[in-house]
């Protein structure tokens, strides 16, 4: 048994072609879910998604929560290279190097998520048919990169206040809800799951968001944390 568990997946829609445009440009979900042999699926969280050295044989589409990609390197440290969002692709990198047909990151449920997987042989023949395909999963691409650049600057930190205040940042840009009390992130974040994403421990992490606390910047309510004012968080601790 592989240390990861699915529910049971649905079949989407099926078909051999691209999705209908009469509405304009097909979206990169629409192309998703019309591949041939795509499927909608959820993962609960902590599942493990796809292990570093899994041939990369699927695609995937995030619709809902999020999913946090690391490298695992030779002494055993594992370091989050980018924390996904909703609409984010994953698991394409191989497909368009054309290089190793296997894995380079360590997927899993950062939450609990739901996804859009296709075979990488329905995604290369769509590229083959239509450009437009491929410019769509470039962008999506691109955007994938840009996470991992703004994680890598989260984690060039050393100072773990600054590290953790830089990711809380983060999420406050990529998931957070402005309210009356500021921004709350719309995760539920253990301090283990914290600590896990920036390279800390839960007891450091209980620390810093005590500190955080006392000092008015945020409030944490089941698991959800709001900042008050992200610019004065950044502020304090730049």
């Amino acid at each position: 048994m592989r240390g990861f568990s699915r529910t049971s997946t649905t079949p989407a829609p099926i078909s051999s072609g691209l999705p209908p445009t009469a509405n304009g440009p097909a979206t990169l979900l629409e192309v998703m879910r019309g591949l041939s042999g795509s499927t909608l699926e959820t993962v609960e969280r902590g599942k493990t998604i796809f292990f570093p050295g899994d041939p990369a044989e699927r695609v995937y589409l995030l619709r809902r929560g999020a999913v946090r990609l690391s490298r695992v390197y030779e002494s055993g440290e594992e370091i989050t290279v980018a924390l996904l969002r909703e609409n984010s692709l994953f698991g394409v990198l191989s497909l368009l190097t054309g290089q190793r047909s296997d894995r380079f990151y360590h997927a899993v449920a950062f939450t609990r998520v739901e996804m859009v997987a296709a075979p990488a042989t329905s995604v290369r023949r769509a590229i083959e048919q239509d450009a437009s395909v491929g410019l769509l999963l470039l962008q999506g691409l691109s955007s994938r990169i840009l996470q991992t650049e703004t994680m890598i600057e989260t984690l060039t930190h050393r100072d773990m206040s600054s590290r953790l205040v830089s990711f809380l940042l983060v999420l406050c840009r990529d998931f957070g809800v402005p309210g009356a009390d500021g921004i709350t992130i719309d995760l539920r974040l253990s301090h283990q799951s914290i600590a896990e994403a920036i390279g800390s421990t839960r007891v450091t992490i209980t620390r810093l968001l005590g500190d955080l606390r006392q000092a008015g910047l945020v409030q944490v309510d089941r698991k959800k944390i709001t900042v008050f004012d992200p610019v004065a968080l950044a502020k304090r601790f730049s």
